[in-house]
């Protein structure tokens, strides 16, 4: 029982971890904080698992994992989209610095160009 109130304790950690998602230069110290819970959290469950724990619908305790769990994941996800999409930007603003810098790197016109034939 004292594994399954420590899951509990480091899931709703995690869950109000989430809550908030940082900008900028303190998103890398938050993704390694979830990378640490999620990791203690992982080393719990398999605990759990090794000494066949087993769900009850009727326990109050396994049915607010169960809640947290849920909440996590929809966190979680929302972290990745944000992430995803600083990517995408960073990769649209890569890009237009490189078109800035070099405007005629992708035209491809075949003006001035001629054959010179000889017989």
């Amino acid at each position: 029982m004292y594994q399954t109130d420590q899951l509990l304790q480091v899931s709703a950690n995690l869950f109000k971890h989430l809550g908030d998602i940082p900008n900028g230069e303190e998103r890398d110290e938050y993704i390694e904080t979830i990378n640490t819970m999620l990791d203690k959290r992982e080393t719990i469950i398999k605990g759990l698992k090794q000494e066949g724990f087993q769900f009850d619908e009727q326990n109050r305790i396994h049915r607010t994992l169960l809640e947290l769990d849920k909440g996590i994941k929809q966190r979680l996800a929302a972290v990745m989209d944000a992430v995803k999409q600083d990517m995408a930007n960073l990769q649209k603003t890569k890009k237009s610095e490189q078109q800035y810098f070099n405007p005629y790197s992708n035209v491809r016109v075949m003006d001035g160009m001629y054959y010179d034939k000889k017989n």
